[in-house]
Parts: C-alpha cells; structure tokens; sequence
C-alpha cells in the first residue's frame, strides 16, 4: 500500500509542478511582450529645450541672410558682379557654418535630409560665387534661382517650435 501512495504522489507533484512552471511561463512572456510592444505606447522622439534654443540662435543667423535675398536679387539683376560677391563673402559667409551647426542638432531622422539640402544650397553659392567672378550674366541669374530656392527649402527642415518660435520674436 505504501509503495503505491509513494508512486502517486510523485506523479501528482511533478503535474502540479509542471503547471505552475506553464503558468511562470505564461506570465514571463505576457511581461516581456508588453515591455517590447515596438514603441506604440511611447511618445515620439523630440528635441530638448537646450537643442531648440541653440537652434533658434543658429537659424536667426541663417534667417537674417535668407532676408537679404531681395538684395541679392537686385544685385543680380544689375550684373553687379563685385557687390555680389560681396553679400557672398560678407553676410551671407556664415551660412554654411549655421546649417553645419543645425544639422548636428537636429533629431537622427531629420539630419541626412537636412544635410541635403545644406549641401544643395552652398553648392548654389558657390556656383552663384563662380558666376559672378566670370561675370556671366545667365549662369549668375541661373545659380540665383538655386541659391533663393535652397534657403526656402533649408528653412522648411527647421523644426516647427524653432519656426513658431522665430516668427513670434
């Protein structure tokens, strides 16, 4: 009779055991699947208040030289080659400098675009620089129309609290 009892028992406990080792299973993997739910409960990346102050003070800069286009464009219509490459070499110098900063700052998603279009846009100047120094009236009128439209689309890469922000000042 014992030899029986001993028997069973066994076979009982290693079921229950069994159980609770598929219960702990269960639960492990329930956790694990809700930690790992691929970010959908997660708010999307964002930038710091430090990155968008520091990129509100680089794109004043960017701003202010997207600003003096108009006189540019006049410069161009005149074929008035020293004065361009004045605004060139003078104001406009820094562009490249504030774009290089920007992009360092902006999120990982935004930069190889962002970069993009900086390269697109001192690209531009360069040819626009070129152009003037040749002084060859069609490439000048030519390279002023990438140089316009690079700033427009540089300063749309500008994150938007960094836009609103520069429009209230």
């Amino acid at each position: 009779m014992l030899s029986a009892l001993s028997s069973v028992v066994p076979a009982a406990l290693a079921r229950q055991l069994q159980r609770l080792a598929g219960l702990c299973l269960a639960v492990v993997l329930c956790f694990g699947l809700a930690a790992c739910d691929g970010g959908k409960g997660s708010l999307p990346p964002s930038l710091s208040s430090e990155a968008v102050a520091a990129i509100e003070r680089q794109a004043e800069g960017f701003l202010a030289a997207r600003d003096r286009l108009p006189e540019l464009a006049q410069l161009v219509n005149e074929r008035n080659w020293v004065f361009t490459r004045n605004l060139i070499h003078g104001p406009m110098h820094e562009v490249g400098r504030q774009m290089l900063y920007i992009n360092k700052l902006l999120l990982p998603a935004d930069r190889p675009e962002a970069l993009q279009l900086a390269d697109q846009l001192k690209t531009a100047l360069a040819q626009l620089d070129e152009a003037a120094r040749l002084q060859d009236g069609d490439k000048l009128r030519k390279a002023y129309i990438g140089v316009a439209s690079g700033f427009g689309r540089y300063a749309q890469i500008l994150p938007a609290q960094v836009q609103l922000d520069l429009k209230q000042a």
